[in-house]
């Protein structure tokens, strides 16, 4: 039996179910079964969780009665570019795909953002299922629609807003996961309690232990209560005209820190992220916009669980430039998520560019030294 919980992403025609719990696997052919328009599917994996996952996914479908084919595609953020989508596209033409024929992304972030991007694009659109096995897939990526590869330019600059019709979370995949994975994950759980919830925030403090050492319920609890945060934003806010923009915290540094370290393993996403997030408080302290302590907690939150608060080989002056081709730029100005407090984040326009660049070359040092010590 399962201990499965459904939320839904209200968008009238559109909206879909997000299922939670453990052992979601051996069910997904009837989960996906109650969706699709065929009993047929197309899966898309990365040659890492195929290992792991694939044929527990196969047996679900084959169960259901759902004929099935798998792409398997090289795994890394390194796959999110036009030749990677350009051939991932081909390949699912030639399996013969009809506009009936769902699209089953199984995997991380990346896997999810190229195949809902293949799915938004082939035959004007088709049905996807994302079946998210990271944290940070499970609780950000998945849910929501944004889909998108990577240029040299800067990260997620092509891209769409595609649904999926549903989002399969088992928790079970996240005992497979490397530690470092999981902590990166665990930047995007974070993240919900510092900008809209500091109850949240502060049962992480007390949780985050359990959750990074494998508590099934604490894992389950936490990924249930940020995809309830984000299905509610997602729902008022479907195209990031408003509130939404609000989970872009700490992604515009962060995005900047990924594009200069080049898009691969030296700074994964989430680890960005948290970089970005401990940044965005720094600048808001700097501004006198946020008590000082805050920032501090913070970072001292971020150190504790393990989250990386140091980079090396970053430049003030390549960063600033890369924000300046953030997709979320409006009239030439940056945009920042700030703080006023944990769990009080806002959108802000009105950073000078200046400050911004003399603010950078200090956090700069700052990512270069050790994380402070508890």
């Amino acid at each position: 039996m399962s201990d499965a919980q459904r939320l839904r992403v209200e968008l009238g025609a559109r909206s879909y179910d997000i299922v939670v719990g453990t052992r979601l696997l051996p069910q997904a052919g009837a989960l996906i079964a109650g969706v699709a328009r065929q009993k047929r599917a197309l899966i898309v994996t990365d040659a890492n969780v195929a290992r792991l996952h694939l044929d527990g996914l196969r047996r679900g479908l084959d169960a259901a009665g759902v004929a099935h084919a798998a792409i398997v595609l090289p795994p890394g953020e390194e796959t999110k570019d036009f030749a990677h989508f350009q051939k991932l596209c081909e390949d699912m033409l030639a399996v013969g795909i009809e506009r009936a024929t769902p699209i089953v992304a199984l995997g991380g972030g990346v896997v999810g953002d190229l195949a809902g991007f293949a799915a938004a694009t082939l035959l004007r659109g088709l049905d996807y299922i994302q079946v998210p096995t990271t944290l940070l897939a499970q609780v950000d990526s998945s849910v929501g629609g944004k889909t998108a590869i990577d240029t040299r330019q800067g990260k997620n600059l092509v891209g769409a807003f595609h649904q999926p019709v549903l989002v399969i979370a088992d928790t079970d995949t996240l005992g497979t996961l490397p530690h470092r994975e999981l902590l990166a994950g665990y930047a995007e759980v974070v993240k919900y309690g510092l900008i809209r919830d500091r109850g949240f925030y502060e049962w992480l403090e007390g949780k985050a232990g359990a959750l990074l050492k494998g508590d099934a319920n604490v894992r389950r609890e936490a990924v249930l209560r940020s995809c309830a945060a984000k299905a509610a934003v997602v729902a008022a806010d479907e195209h990031e005209t408003g509130e939404r923009a609000l989970l872009n915290f700490g992604h515009t540094f962060g995005h900047a820190l990924e594009a200069a370290t080049g898009f691969g393993k030296a700074l994964l996403h989430g680890e960005a992220v948290a970089l970005g997030m401990a940044m965005a408080f720094d600048l808001s302290a700097r501004l006198r916009l946020c008590p000082p302590d805050a920032a501090s907690r913070v970072r001292r939150h971020f150190a504790g669980v393990g989250l990386r608060t140091e980079i090396d080989g970053v430049d003030a002056d390549a960063l600033l430039e890369l924000m300046r081709k953030d997709k979320k730029v409006k009239d030439g100005h940056i945009s920042l998520v700030l703080v006023r407090d944990i769990g009080q984040a806002f959108v802000s326009r009105d950073v000078a560019a200046d400050t911004l660049h003399a603010f950078l070359r200090d956090a700069v040092k700052t990512l270069a030294r050790p994380a402070p010590a508890l």
